[in-house]
């Protein structure tokens, strides 16, 4: 894919691969700026849909934008904000630890006064940028409340505990996995 262009999107280098996609730099002709296209894996082609609109849902300072939408040769493509950083890890000073935390509950709470519920936070689901601010990214396994009309089950992301656990999501989840990202931030090494 390097080196092709998709729309008007020159894909210049390769970022990760998820279980759901695979992320590329790429550099927006029209605009003249860079950006993430984010192609969506056939098997979870059903979550696309949902993630744009999640994430079209929200616009925070905390939370990665969306700029658009496509599809290529069939497969769904999102265009994203390119964030420029690394993903949240520790130990750092408590007081750092403190500020990303409150960013980070920022996000959940701007996601959440729009029905949304993150259902994947993890560390490597939060950038931290040269000037120290935070960016959620991967709303893919999302919930949109007015969508569902009830409350859905979910299983907890393999690296948290009690894997055989479903419980609903909730806020209240995203909350505690926030607890459970932040505690290794501030330490050496993790205490569960």
């Amino acid at each position: 894919m390097i080196g092709r262009t998709i729309s008007h999107y020159e894909i210049t280098e390769k970022l990760g691969e998820g279980g759901m996609g695979v992320v590329y730099k790429a550099k927006d002709t029209r605009l003249g700026r860079s950006v993430a296209l984010k192609f969506i894996k056939a098997q979870s082609s059903r979550h696309w849909e949902r993630e744009a609109r999640a994430v079209a849902a929200l616009n925070h300072p905390h939370i990665a934008a969306l700029h658009e939408v496509g599809e290529h040769e069939g497969s769904p493509y999102l265009v994203m904000e390119l964030v420029e950083g690394r993903p949240l890890e520790g130990p750092v000073p408590v007081k750092q630890a403190i500020e990303y935390g409150i960013q980070i509950a920022d996000a959940l709470a701007a996601a959440h006064a729009a029905g949304i519920v993150h259902r994947d936070l993890k560390p490597g689901n939060i950038l931290v940028t040269a000037k120290g601010s935070v960016k959620v990214l991967d709303f893919g396994l999302a919930k949109l409340a007015e969508q569902e009309g009830r409350r859905p089950l979910r299983r907890p992301p393999a690296w948290r505990a009690r894997p055989a656990t479903w419980h609903r999501s909730s806020s209240k989840a995203s909350l505690r996995t926030l607890a459970a990202t932040s505690l290794p931030s501030v330490a050496s090494s993790t205490s569960y």
